[in-house]
């Protein structure tokens, strides 16, 4: 720190493994790292955010991108820089704030016009323990971002958000698969409970197949890292247009318009 020893006041401490990431395998279909839970999912989604927003690609769009990490996902995210704190509501209020010109129900109309992909890595199918997976649920590398599925809600994901996710991506070709835990264990879970518990928002639950979780040293694909970046790059430039367009119980879009195709007309 270049500084005298005795100006230090007080510290947070934290022990990592400093042994630098490798690409392996027989063609480098490997990434070798410490800590991909989660920084993998931190840097696809600042890499598609970054890819996502030009002048070229901002000329058009229709609502705001926005891009949130947290800390202590894994005890809790109770702090003050967790996704258990107010960032969020925050954040969303003081846009809405600025470009709601006043509008009493601009941040209720913006939470509902707001899709939150939640992302947190996923466990891959392991050759030594297949066993412990669904025979349909065995994420695999190299077939793209995995969707999470649970009916006890330890995942946010439902048929329609999960049906949107899958469609941004298939309009470009780029390839997900999808995952329940096995019904007799136990299940983790991630923050997108909690953020759409709190605010509203539709909420999907995806991430990168990977082993080792928690591990000293863990282990995804390359192939599923560009998947990754692409998939979340396609939300980011594909969302709105979509949601505008989407009919859901005879509603097009999340502003409850009646839709010609289901509306009654008058004889």
């Amino acid at each position: 720190l270049n500084c005298d020893p005795s100006s230090i006041r007080d510290f947070d401490l934290q022990l990592c493994d400093v042994q630098p990431s490798q690409i392996g395998g027989l063609n480098g279909e490997f990434v070798l790292s410490g800590r991909l839970d989660n920084l993998a999912s931190c840097y696809c989604s600042l890499a598609a955010l970054i890819e996502a927003t030009t002048e070229e690609k901002l000329k058009k769009e229709k609502g705001i991108r926005a891009l949130l990490h947290f800390d202590h996902e894994e005890v809790g995210s109770a702090s003050t820089t967790g996704a258990g704190g107010s960032l969020t509501d925050e954040f969303v209020d003081r846009v809405t704030s600025a470009f709601g010109n006043g509008d009493a129900d601009a941040l209720a109309t913006a939470r509902r016009k707001s899709f939150l992909v939640s992302a947190d890595m996923a466990h891959a199918v392991h050759p030594n323990y297949a066993d412990k997976h669904e025979p349909g649920h065995k994420p695999k590398f190299g077939d793209g971002v995995v969707i999470k599925h649970n009916a006890n809600q330890r995942y946010s994901t439902d048929a329609i958000t999960s049906f949107m996710f899958k469609e941004i991506g298939e309009r470009r070709m780029i390839k997900s698969q999808e995952f329940v835990v096995r019904s007799d264990l136990g299940c983790g879970s991630t923050i997108g409970p909690i953020l759409s518990t709190r605010s509203g928002i539709r909420t999907v639950d995806v991430g990168m197949p990977q082993l080792s979780m928690h591990s000293i040293r863990e282990m995804c694909g390359t192939e599923d890292t560009a998947l990754c970046v692409e998939h979340f790059r396609a939300v980011y430039e594909d969302f709105f247009e979509m949601d505008e367009k989407m009919i859901v119980d005879g509603s097009i879009g999340q502003l409850c318009r009646p839709c010609d195709r289901f509306e009654s007309l008058p004889s």
